[in-house]
Parts: structure tokens; sequence; C-alpha cells
């Protein structure tokens, strides 16, 4: 059976790089940096020619793949989302429960891509320059602290720095194979109660 390509439709340049990323950013994590560029076209449904028309080459692509993987705005707008009238323990497990997903989805792909072969010209580790690692952790405190602001008057911090706390806490480097690691109830009760609430 001939198969039959869709004309890729009406859009813009920018436009139709969103779309072919979003249909390559499955099989980049499945198939790294083997994916071929015949593959991608058939996943987004357009013809081959198409990518090339967008982008110089796959390794370009790839960089493209990185960078919305690298892009905050998704989770942050799930964090921004979260009803602030709900207890703020809920609102702390939402969050990280978000964040923890955006990050196996980037360790994912950054896993394949390694395991495959990285594409060249990388800037940097994540592929990102620094002041957009700058800007995308600026924009990640000030979302986590508007989960923040309706204790304001009882806490002992400012939202921004209880949201910086927060972050370190728990997101800080993965533990060793095997060590014991709190579940995400147990490591917000410890953030927000401490270890030894009744101490002096």
């Amino acid at each position: 059976m001939t198969e039959t390509r869709k004309r890729a439709p009406g859009m813009t340049p920018e436009q139709r790089r969103e779309m072919i990323v979003r249909a390559a950013l499955p099989l980049v994590a499945e198939l790294g940096a083997a994916v071929t560029t015949g593959q991608i076209a058939r996943a987004a449904g357009i013809g081959e020619a198409t990518i090339f028309r967008v982008f110089t080459d796959k390794d370009e692509l790839l960089h493209a793949c990185l960078a919305q993987a690298f892009d905050p705005g998704h989770v942050l707008a799930e964090i921004t989302a979260i009803p602030l009238d709900q207890p703020l323990a809920d609102r702390l497990t939402e969050a990280a429960e978000s964040m923890r997903a955006y990050l196996e989805r980037m360790g994912a792909l950054i896993g394949a891509l390694h395991t495959g072969g990285r594409p060249r010209r990388p800037e940097n580790p994540d592929g990102r320059p620094g002041d957009e690692r700058d800007a995308a952790m600026g924009r990640t405190i000030e979302a986590l602290s508007a989960l923040f602001e309706p204790e304001r008057a009882t806490m002992r911090f400012t939202p921004e720095e209880a949201a910086e706390l927060f972050l370190r806490l728990t997101f800080t480097r993965p533990a060793p194979d095997g060590a014991h690691v709190l579940d995400l109830p147990r490591t917000i009760d410890a953030f927000l109660h401490g270890v030894a609430p009744t101490c002096p």
C-alpha cells in the first residue's frame, strides 16, 4: 500500500518549526540522536524536505528539541494554576509533582541523546546560555513564591526566600542507588515543620 503524506498546512516558518519539534520529541526521547529525519517527517505527517526548509540540518533540529524540553513555560503554567485556597502542603505537593515530571522528561531526553551520540555544537551542559538558565530560575522562584504568599504574615522567611529553600530541599542531587530517600509528602512535612519542631 502506498503511504500518503499530508501536505504541510499553511503556517509560518516558526509555527512549522514548533510542529516538527513536537512530533520529534517522543522519537528523540526514545531513539536519541540516532533518530532519522525521515522518521520525524513520518511522525509529523509531512515530507522530509519540509524539515530542511526550517532547519539547516538534523543537529539544529535536535538542539531545538533540547530547547523545547528545557523550556519551563508549561510547568510554570501548572504551578501558577494551583489554587491558593488549599492547604500550603497540598500546594507545594502539586508544585513538586509538576516539577519532578518536568525534570524526568528532561532527563529522559538528555539520556537518550547521550546514548545515541550527542548532537554537535553544544554551548553548555544543558544546551542553554547561562542568562537563559538564570531567567528560568527567576521565573520558577517567582511562581513558587506565589504559593507562599497567603502565609506571608506567619512565616519567618519571605515568600521568595521560602521558594528558594523549597527548591534546594526538594530538588537536590539524586541519592546514590540503594540510599534511603524520603517520599515527597514527608519531605514537604520536614520542610514546613522541621525535623525536631519541639526542640528549644
